[in-house]
């Protein structure tokens, strides 16, 4: 039996997240993370153009690449990006009609939250996962402490993750890394250095393969 999205997520344990990306070189952009070993990808909501680059690659990728919406900061923003092809739904914020809309279509849907009482809040309204957001300024320790009450919550730990931090994130329980400019920065994209983005999407892998082995 194939994945659902939520556990082809999971197993993949990085999604790859596409903020401001100039939407001209978005196909090629996915196509160096796919080389690199990563197939799923998030367009944040605040990108110029991102309903049009939502359907462009998912018409383009199909079920190659798992194709999310992030930055979703309503109910309406969540409907517009589910008709766009959205296949799950990422907000830095818990907001109840975001989580309620993504539901309904049957999609997985990662709110943010930060302290144990928002971790909660946002798993008892529906998440499928919640985003520690940001975690760059505590370090992978607080995800662990976090966890140790929490441990029936999925987390998945965005902002401020690197290849310096990736495996411990892992090893201390996270479930998915959320990348964001230190895998995709705008200006690698603008620059059409997609080599480099394939080798860091490469590097990344490793790095959560080392960290689920430790």
């Amino acid at each position: 039996m194939p994945d659902t999205s939520v556990e082809r997520i999971f197993r993949s344990g990085i999604i790859a997240i596409m903020r401001r990306t100039e939407a001209s070189l978005a196909i090629e952009t996915v196509e160096a993370l796919v080389r690199g070993g990563i197939d799923i990808v998030e367009v944040t909501l605040n990108s110029p153009g991102a309903d049009d680059m939502l359907r462009a690659l998912s018409a383009h990728f199909g079920d190659r690449v798992l194709i999310g919406a992030g930055t979703v900061m309503s109910a309406e923003s969540a409907k517009a990006a589910i008709a766009a092809g959205a296949r799950f739904i990422v907000s830095p914020h818990t907001d109840r009609g975001v989580i309620e809309a993504s539901r309904r279509a049957g999609l997985p849907v990662f709110p943010g939250g930060f302290t144990p009482t928002e971790i909660v809040h946002a798993w008892k309204l529906g998440a499928t996962a919640v985003k520690v957001f940001p975690i760059g300024s505590v370090g992978a320790r607080y995800l662990r402490d976090v966890l140790a009450p929490l441990t029936e919550i999925p987390l998945v730990p965005t902002g401020g993750i690197t290849l310096d931090n990736a495996a411990e994130m892992i090893r201390f329980g996270a479930r998915a890394l959320g990348l964001g400019s230190d895998l995709v920065s705008a200006k690698t994209v603008t620059d059409r250095q997609f080599d480099t983005i394939a080798e860091r999407a490469r590097r990344f892998v490793e790095e959560v393969a080392k960290g689920r082995s430790e």
